[in-house]
């Protein structure tokens, strides 16, 4: 596996028009209502969405939120908060995509959320096809989520020993 810093990346030029998968640390408390209560993980996660974005990339963010049911999205499970919220923080709307991992198509300059990566089935046995097809959305992934770095997941280990 080869590990290149994303700064590295962008100060090299490499980033302009590629497909950067982000996998972010989202994973933020919300009151009873849903209403988020303390965005301190969203806010940590800027820097790298900007870089991404301010480079020319086609960024996808993806998280997980909770602890969801593979194979079930609840709305309690939802990013839709993480995604409003962001967008607050961006001055941009930050479109959340469902049923992402059979693909995404995301412009230069554009970003999406990808919807609780936890609800797809085989995220947490860090499945090999699961992972594939992740690492298959992107040219370049990059791991922003320090407080899952721990967990062989398939969005957080999978994706990186196939991504380009």
């Amino acid at each position: 596996m080869n590990i290149l810093r994303f700064t590295d990346l962008v100060r090299q030029g490499r980033v302009a028009g590629r497909r950067v998968f982000i996998r972010a640390d989202l994973n933020v408390p919300q009151d009873d209502s849903g209403r988020i209560t303390e965005d301190t993980r969203i806010r940590a996660s800027l820097p790298c969405i900007r870089m991404a974005l301010d480079a020319g990339a086609a960024v996808m963010v993806t998280s997980h939120l909770g602890r969801p049911t593979e194979g079930r999205l609840r709305p309690e499970d939802s990013l839709a908060p993480v995604a409003a919220r962001l967008g607050e923080l961006l001055g941009r709307p930050v479109p959340l995509l469902a049923n992402w991992v059979d693909g995404v198509t995301v412009e230069p300059g554009a970003l999406v959320l990808l919807e609780n990566c936890r609800v797809n089935q085989g995220e947490k046995k860090n499945d090999e096809a699961l992972a594939r097809k992740m690492a298959a959305l992107c040219d370049i992934f990059v791991h922003d989520a320090f407080g899952t770095a721990h967990r062989a997941e398939a969005s957080t280990y999978g994706i990186a020993q196939f991504a380009p």
